[in-house]
């Protein structure tokens, strides 16, 4: 069961068999390139945060669909799954891009038939992968999927949609959520604090030292408090 499985669950209801999920899998990589006013305005965006380049990615589609404001389910369900399969790609050219910004050697990888999104994903982002490091995404991936309900950016696609804006509002409005460093940029926050950890404490080895700053943490005198 990988995410493929976990996206076609949730927006169909069902498992696909094998035929229907192979016909999925095939929609995803077609709608996976993007186009070049998308590419070149991610190329004007050299060195602005990823999560913001990527909300206006999602907002700017909006342009190039053709029926952006129906809300019925089979269009919904077509938005659904070219965002599913765009957002890998914009977020690993705008990463390499930004890493480019800082005289890193730019590199940009075309999306591949026979790879997963957890594959593809790493594929775009840094070329070479384990085996080990896609099935953690992937499964990184199916957890992230499944964990919506009650957080914060999931409840803000809730409340926006419930106006009857058009998928694209409503995600970039989540993606705005998300992007807080008290939800999914708290990813941020937790590499600061390993950092700090490993500036504080002299040996990562001793247990009782490791303890002790995190005891710190927890009674906020350590870190940021």
């Amino acid at each position: 069961f990988g995410f493929e499985e976990a996206a076609f669950l949730l927006l169909s209801g069902y498992l696909p068999n094998r035929e229907e999920l192979e016909s999925f899998q095939s929609l995803i990589h077609a709608f996976m390139p993007l186009g070049q006013k998308t590419k070149m305005n991610i190329l004007d965006l050299e060195g602005s945060n990823v999560m913001n380049i990527l909300a206006r990615c999602v907002l700017e589609m909006y342009t190039f669909d053709e029926n952006p404001d129906d809300t019925s389910r089979d269009n919904l369900m077509r938005q659904s799954i070219d965002l599913i399969s765009k957002f890998p790609t914009i977020i690993a050219y705008a990463y390499n891009i930004m890493r480019h910004s800082h005289g890193k050697t730019l590199h940009i990888r075309h999306p591949k038939e026979e790879y997963s999104i957890a594959e593809n994903f790493l594929y775009m982002l840094k070329g070479e992968f384990s085996e080990l490091e896609a099935k953690t995404l992937d499964r990184a991936l199916v957890l992230h999927a499944e964990h919506g309900g009650g957080n914060n950016s999931t409840f803000t696609t809730h409340v926006v949609s419930s106006s009857g804006t058009d998928t694209y509002s409503a995600i970039a409005a989540a993606l705005g959520s998300l992007k807080g460093p008290k939800h999914g940029g708290a990813n941020i926050k937790v590499v600061s604090m390993f950092q700090d950890l490993k500036k504080n404490v002299k040996d990562i080895s001793d247990k009782e030292e490791v303890r002790s700053y995190l005891k710190k943490l927890l009674h906020k005198e350590a870190f940021d408090k």
